[in-house]
């Protein structure tokens, strides 16, 4: 087996862990490699749609930018007031 010289540090310094704290070693690792198929799953499934609007008129897709500016704005402005409210 070909192992980098990383990953041959890695697992040297696993083999000197203590059996009882393997378990929490091996969670640490767990949600490391998980959390990495996670994040791939999550982005091919966003750019699934990509280019999902192409053929939508121009005037529509202007239109559903300037409601999405308006509904920015209004979010924004409702945080500001809230914030200053509060403090």
């Amino acid at each position: 087996m070909d192992v980098s010289p990383l990953k041959a540090k890695v697992l040297e310094e696993v083999q000197r862990v203590p059996e009882n704290r393997l378990e929490a070693l091996y969670d640490l690792i767990l949600h490391f490699r998980l959390s990495d198929e996670e994040t791939e799953t999550n982005a091919n499934s966003v750019m699934s749609y990509a280019g999902c609007w192409n053929d939508l008129p121009d005037e529509m897709f202007d239109g559903f930018l300037e409601d999405t500016a308006q509904r920015r704005q209004q979010a924004f402005s409702r945080r500001r007031t809230h914030a200053t409210n509060d403090g």
